[in-house]
């Protein structure tokens, strides 16, 4: 128990519980108003959004004062302004566009051949079309497409804004059909793919910092109407500390419902926010449209550790220590949790969601998870080890 109000006051601040989130406290932030005046290079706002003109951006990132300035003015908008910008006519290559459609569409049909597609974070299976890890599957079914796809000047420029240099590109693509519903109002990758008892272990500090390790995009492969269900998207609700934790009450997705914006998208247009603004892919009521958008999550360079690891094989020889110091009493259940930790991969990802897809929750199991399963179990070592060997098998690229 805590003794003193000042430790108390401190461990409120520190580690936040989802049930003292307050919505007011979101309606607050999101009440703000975004000033064209502030965005010296946007063109437009609208519904809180800022929209920029790519055809009129050439000519300032032909220039190195112009190109740190529109950069600067990107990493700002995204942290502390409305969190989210449109990059109209960000590829104007229509011929390339088309050409990678069909390669996807392809790629979709041959996984609905095999049964291999689903599993979805936040939407029910069947409402969408998912290719994961789509960065790979196009790069090895057409390079030629590949290099002038992810050739893009402003998707390498506002990667950087963002993360530095040495950014890690990744991408999911998503196809929402006719009648697929609206996701549920989320935040993103790292955190927002936890559970709210998981989040409350990480420190308010961590909940910060998590946001600024990824970036968020999509490129609108069609004409994306209102109509067809583009990205609900709520303006400044990435400056909410607490949003994480709050993103899964009822009041706050019933604010979200009421408040969120909607802008249509161009083929070729590119959408980027930060992965804690609050966001959903909307309902698609169009009799026919496929829309389909390339989610692009950039990664920083920073996200990994200095050495690598064989931690599977730590697990297997591990294991039977700690099984017998559990049967024999010799070491506390804390203390066995600690060395799982300190051996064991604690956290889901990366994996080949194609093998290893978040059916049933959020993220598949972690290696810490199995290993913790199987001391509860009472495994013999070698069910451990066919686990631990499968699971690494599922993950494989």
């Amino acid at each position: 128990m805590l003794t003193s109000s000042k430790a108390a006051a401190r461990a409120a601040r520190v580690y936040l519980r989802a049930e003292d989130c307050r919505v007011e406290d979101l309606a607050a932030i999101c009440s703000a108003k975004v000033d064209l005046a502030d965005y010296t290079f946007a063109a437009d706002v609208q519904k809180n959004v800022l929209i920029y003109d790519c055809g009129a951006l050439r000519a300032v990132i032909s220039d190195a004062t112009g190109r740190r300035g529109l950069m600067a003015e990107w990493a700002e908008a995204l942290l502390s302004g409305p969190g989210v910008v449109v990059l109209k006519r960000a590829e104007t290559d229509a011929g390339m566009l088309d050409a990678a459609t069909a390669l996807f569409y392809g790629l979709i049909e041959e996984q609905n051949r095999a049964g291999s597609g689903g599993g979805d974070h936040f939407a029910k299976p069947g409402a969408n079309d998912r290719i994961w890890n789509s960065l790979e599957k196009h790069c090895l079914a057409d390079p030629a497409n590949f290099a002038r796809y992810y050739g893009n000047e402003f998707l390498a420029l506002i990667s950087e804004a963002w993360l530095g240099p040495n950014y890690q590109m990744t991408a999911q693509l998503n196809v929402v059909n006719p009648g697929g519903a609206a996701q549920s109002p989320h935040r993103d990758y790292h955190l927002g793919f936890q559970s709210a008892a998981d989040i409350e272990r990480y420190p308010l500090h961590v909940q910060v910092l998590s946001p600024v390790l990824t970036l968020q995009g999509a490129i609108a492969h069609v004409d994306a109407t209102v109509e067809t269900g583009p990205t609900q998207l709520l303006p400044f609700s990435q400056r909410y500390e607490a949003g994480y934790l709050a993103m899964g009450r009822a009041d706050v997705r019933d604010y979200f419902a009421a408040h969120h914006v909607q802008l249509p998208l161009e083929k070729g247009d590119m959408l980027f926010f930060s992965p804690a603004l609050l966001h959903a892919a909307g309902t698609n009521r169009s009799e026919g449209i496929r829309r389909m958008v390339n989610l692009f999550q950039v990664s920083s360079a920073y996200g990994r550790a200095m050495e690598t690891v064989d931690r599977r094989a730590m697990c297997k020889v591990l294991y039977p220590v700690l099984r017998a110091a559990k049967g024999d009493g010799t070491l506390t259940d804390g203390q066995i949790a600690c060395a799982v930790a300190s051996a064991a991969e604690g956290y889901s990802f990366p994996t080949n969601l194609d093998r290893d897809p978040p059916l049933g929750g959020m993220a598949p199991k972690s290696q810490a998870k199995v290993v913790l399963e199987a001391l509860a179990g009472d495994w013999e070592p070698a069910a451990l080890a066919a686990a631990l060997d499968a699971q690494a098998e599922k993950k494989k690229g």
